[in-house]
């Protein structure tokens, strides 16, 4: 293997939903050379960074039944019992709920924690206040899944941060997903909560940085007595 395959397998794909923006950043880049350079560097220095907020890395999910993985990049910010949005259907009483806030430094490319369909999708625009505070569940845009198998149902809502504009759904309502799997995209800053089963105990701490797709939030089998799991 040459030096150049060695380096170029190192750098994570770009999701296409990057390459407006990235275009963008290196069109303005080259505007500000030619008015000032050190003002071109700071545009060149954005666009790289814009291309690594694109970034779409390739995820080894476990696949194990009954398994909740992250559907995001980012810190579990906090670990609750919450009432559900109305639009997901989910009953009127409280369930475990994992937050995962995504900076504008994590890969913003969300996937599916679990294997199942996608029971519903809505969609519901709202306010832009900071995706860390509580509030910012009820009040800001957000779109909402319910993702099921034959004997449990999430759900996954993607919350707009304080500078997302927009959020970006790749499936559609009826659809068969992965685990693991793509399922959409927020831009520039925001959070991602998953509510799961009454009873489901969350395997990850407040505080602890997660990875789409790989790191397990929960054993919706974990009742099973072949299932061991150890915190260290």
């Amino acid at each position: 293997m040459s030096i150049l395959d060695s380096i170029q397998r190192q750098i994570p794909p770009i999701h296409k939903e990057g390459y407006p923006f990235i275009g963008g950043f290196a069109l303005a880049s080259l505007v500000l050379f030619w008015l000032w350079s050190p003002l071109g560097w700071i545009g060149t220095i954005l666009t790289v960074w814009c291309a690594l907020f694109f970034r779409d890395p390739v995820r080894v999910t476990p696949v194990r039944e009954g398994l909740v993985v992250s559907p995001a990049d980012g810190r579990v910010s906090m670990i609750t019992m919450a009432l559900p949005p109305a639009e997901l259907g989910l009953g009127d009483r409280p369930l475990p709920r994992v937050s995962i806030f995504m900076s504008v430094f994590n890969c913003h490319v969300n996937r599916s924690p679990m294997a199942g369909r996608v029971d519903r999708i809505a969609y519901r625009p709202g306010l832009f206040i900071n995706a860390e505070l509580d509030k910012a569940s009820e009040d800001n845009e957000r779109n909402s899944l319910v993702i099921s198998t034959p004997t449990a149902r999430i759900g996954v809502i993607q919350i707009a941060g304080l500078v997302a504009k927009r959020i970006v759904c790749f499936v559609k309502e009826g659809q068969a997903i992965g685990a693991g799997e793509r399922f959409g995209l927020i831009r520039f800053g925001s959070r991602l909560d998953v509510y799961l089963p009454v009873g489901t105990k969350a395997l990850v701490s407040e505080g602890q940085t997660a990875i789409a797709g790989e790191t397990i939030l929960a054993d919706l089998a974990a009742d099973d007595p072949s299932r061991a799991y150890r915190a260290s």
